[in-house]
């Protein structure tokens, strides 16, 4: 069973993904905002890493950095809706820094589970 973490600083986002995950049979966690996905990364190594791109207290950008450094063999799919640029422009960012995949916002159930058993297969 793979283990993975969902980050959004949006509830119904986080938890939304959080059933469709399990609903899949995989084991999900969330955290709500970047510095505590570092920490749950550090203490539950998770095979794949889904985080939102825009966030308060550390971003996206920011966690997929700091999580690469330490754990250079996660799986990460970033997500985002945009902000002041688009989000197209935000994904393109977290793929170079090292995302694996990347889902604008809005996203289908099947486009998620789609990149998230691509990404499992590849997982260690």
């Amino acid at each position: 069973m793979y283990d993975i973490l969902v980050v959004d600083d949006e509830p119904l986002i986080r938890e939304g993904l959080k059933v469709a995950l399990e609903m899949e049979g995989y084991h999900a966690q969330t955290a709500a905002d970047g510095k505590e996905a570092v920490k749950i990364v550090k203490m539950t190594n998770p095979n794949i890493l889904i985080t939102d791109i825009i966030m308060p207290e550390k971003d996206g950008i920011e966690v997929i950095c700091d999580v690469k450094r330490f754990n250079p063999n996660i799986k990460i799919l970033a997500i985002s809706g945009g902000g002041r640029i688009s989000a197209q422009e935000h994904l393109k960012i977290a793929k170079q820094l090292g995302a694996n995949s990347v889902l604008a916002k809005p996203f289908s159930t099947e486009e998620l589970m789609f990149e998230i058993k691509r990404m499992a297969e590849h997982a260690n």
